[in-house]
């Protein structure tokens, strides 16, 4: 759901964003069966690669499935044993196109970073006939057929347009707006027996960025034709909604801090997290909604007893009307750290996740009192 100001709409009618990355997690130095080297040899852990669904307003709206794997180690020649860790860029494609035929009313768009670049993963969605539409950032400046390179041939086409937006601060830098020039080329990519395959390729390139800090430029593929101005947007929007994944991953690490987990064996932390990234999904959703539906009822979201425990545990008393979901999330938060002074802004899914954790122990304790009397 949505909300403009009580209004809910059919996300049926709606564009599915399906974001598909990977992350490493690091448990060098625990004692755990199954584990295989991360980018060093040395270093041990597994990877995690979820398809992760949001709308173009960036509402969290789950994971739908999730690549969990350990790696084989590396024999005498460099050589790594086990499937094609490509593979999941197609699996993930496929599922993505099962998905679609169940929604015929929605739009699903295969978003994904530079990994997968790959012409294997184009074909297939050809042979099964582009069921959901794909994006997919451009790592390798391919050979057209006439010679010419494919970077080569966007960057010298017309410029088509501008597109401003903000970014947000992420890893050390400020927040800033964004202004980038946008070319795109309609071209056939060869692809061996298969033929070729139609993409358009879009570039965009800031221009004007501050000083010290480097330019954001894309290069992207789609299959979708994309050539006027709005058309190119809506793309670049879609593109940017992958970052919501960083937020995701952030909640699963640094709130859920799934890579302190001790257990066993890999198959014991592949349980694990398929339930930590329920939870570091609830946490995004509930963050999301909390800024940009801040007046929706917070029993929408949390049983009587969390709303309950919520107040009691600030020292807050409930008002006469029904909470609104803001309003509990900031005392959710409050539980967790956050302050919540004037310059604080919203907040962040650490304090609500280390909130939660006490709101929900409080809406436990309040059922075994009732169970009690």
């Amino acid at each position: 759901m949505l909300c403009g100001k009580s209004s809910y709409i059919d996300f049926a009618e709606l564009l599915r964003i399906k974001i598909h990355p990977a992350s490493e997690l690091d448990f060098n130095g625990q004692d755990i069966d199954g584990l295989g080297p991360l980018n060093y040899e040395a270093r041990r852990g597994m990877y995690v690669h979820p398809t992760y669904a949001v709308t173009p307003e960036r509402v969290p709206l789950g994971v739908l499935d999730a690549w969990m794997w350990a790696r084989e180690a590396q024999d005498e020649t460099g050589r790594r044993g086990g499937p094609k860790e490509s593979l999941r860029w197609i699996e993930g494609y496929e599922r993505i196109a099962e998905t679609a035929a169940q929604l015929p009313r929605t739009r699903l768009v295969y978003v994904a970073d530079r990994e997968a670049d790959i012409l294997e993963l184009m074909r297939r969605a050809n042979d099964l006939g582009t069921p959901a539409d794909w994006l997919i950032r451009s790592q390798h400046d391919r050979a057209l057929a006439d010679g010419a390179k494919l970077w080569q041939r966007v960057t010298s086409s017309a410029l088509v347009g501008e597109i401003q937006f903000e970014l947000a601060s992420r890893h050390g830098q400020k927040a800033r707006t964004v202004k980038q020039e946008l070319r795109a080329q309609r071209v056939d990519l060869p692809a061996g027996a298969a033929g070729v395959i139609s993409v358009t390729c879009i570039v965009a390139r800031e221009i004007d960025a501050p000083k010290g800090v480097k330019p954001i430029e894309w290069r992207l593929l789609t299959n979708r034709q994309a050539s006027d101005l709005p058309q190119l947007i809506t793309l670049i929007d879609w593109y940017r909604a992958r970052w919501d994944i960083e937020i995701f991953f952030n909640v699963l690490k640094n709130g859920c801090r799934v890579e302190a987990l001790q257990l066993s064996g890999i198959d014991r932390l592949e349980r694990a997290l398929a339930l930590f990234m329920v939870v570091a999904w609830r946490i995004a959703h509930l963050m999301r909604l909390g800024r940009t539906c801040p007046d929706l009822d917070a029993a929408l979201f949390f049983d009587p007893d969390e709303i309950r425990g919520a107040y009691l545990l600030t020292k807050k008393r409930a008002p006469d009307r029904p909470p609104r979901l803001n309003e509990v999330l900031r005392l959710i938060a409050q539980l967790g750290g956050f302050l919540g002074r004037k310059g604080d802004g919203e907040p962040g899914v650490k304090t609500i996740w280390q909130g939660l954790q006490q709101v929900m122990t409080a809406a436990q304790t309040l059922r075994a009192l009732r169970l009690e009397s």
